[in-house]
């Protein structure tokens, strides 16, 4: 992953957010989006965008095969972790496969099952 020094500095201190990022193939690259990456208090000289595009590093034959995998129906990338290692910072991505229509009225009707179950609670009524 390209980085600056302040971004670097902020994930060693473990300031990042990984929540509604996501990666994508663009002109033969992978850019990884909306992972926030909060700004280090000390480098007051150097004014980032937390949220701002960033380009993940990969080998031809990864690119060749994530583009190969998100092209078909429903694929999507998505970052799992954020770890460094030889003091590169990698990004954990998983090819993940959206949810159905089924899916998501289950998760729905899961969903609303324990909130009535935890306005029961509330109420001294379990």
């Amino acid at each position: 992953m390209i980085l600056l020094g302040p971004e670097v500095k902020s994930l060693r201190e473990g300031r990042a957010n990984l929540v509604d990022s996501y990666a994508r193939v663009k002109k033969g690259e992978v850019f990884l989006y909306n992972m926030h990456i909060s700004p280090y208090p000390y480098a007051h000289h150097v004014n980032l965008d937390p949220t701002r595009t960033r380009k993940l590093l990969l080998s031809k034959p990864e690119i060749k095969r994530l583009t190969g995998k998100t092209e078909q129906r429903g694929f999507s990338m998505v970052p799992l972790k954020v770890y460094f290692a030889g003091g590169w910072a990698k990004v954990e991505i998983a090819l993940v496969k959206g949810k159905r229509k089924v899916d998501k009225r289950q998760t729905i009707k899961d969903r609303d099952m324990k909130r009535e179950l935890q306005r029961e609670r509330k109420r001294g009524n379990y």
